[in-house]
């Protein structure tokens, strides 16, 4: 296990090589670190209420939908919501599926004045491998962290 300064420096060189607005980015691995190492750290999961309930959740994290099920529109109440769960001072580190709603997650909170804000790649359940599929490559449960069904 790294020390939590050497976890972040690394995922703000990330965030620095990929020209990201947010602080940076961590594979499923490392944030699960951060979260052992870094007191009131919180992990913000925005994938929808149904992806929740049907594939997996992490447990203690605070759970926010980015976009709404069933029409995937956005959550308008999204940043209210963050505000509302989450200090603004946090460590906060977002989570999707895959890596891409977290990403438009961290910025919305850096654009409503959080400071510390990091995005999970790669998300919960990964990459599609060659078939199409994902729980195969890379994500939260392929490494086998925490995780709860339903």
């Amino acid at each position: 296990m790294g020390t939590l300064s050497d976890l972040l420096a690394l995922a703000r060189r990330r965030a620095a090589d990929l020209e990201l607005p947010y602080q940076g980015a961590l594979t499923p691995a490392e944030a699960w670190q951060v979260l052992q190492l870094a007191p009131g750290a919180r992990l913000v999961d925005v994938r929808t209420r149904a992806e929740l309930d049907w594939v997996g959740r992490v447990p203690g994290a605070v759970e926010i939908e980015w976009l709404s099920w069933p029409g995937m529109q956005r959550n308008a109440s999204f940043v209210n919501q963050l505000k509302h769960q989450v200090d603004a001072e946090a460590l906060v580190m977002f989570l999707c599926r895959s890596g891409g709603r977290s990403d438009g997650a961290a910025r919305a909170a850096v654009e409503a004045g959080y400071s510390n804000c990091y995005n999970v790649l790669e998300g919960f359940e990964g990459d599609k491998d060659a078939n199409g599929q994902r729980n195969r490559v890379g994500g939260w449960r392929h490494a086998g962290l925490p995780w709860q069904q339903g």
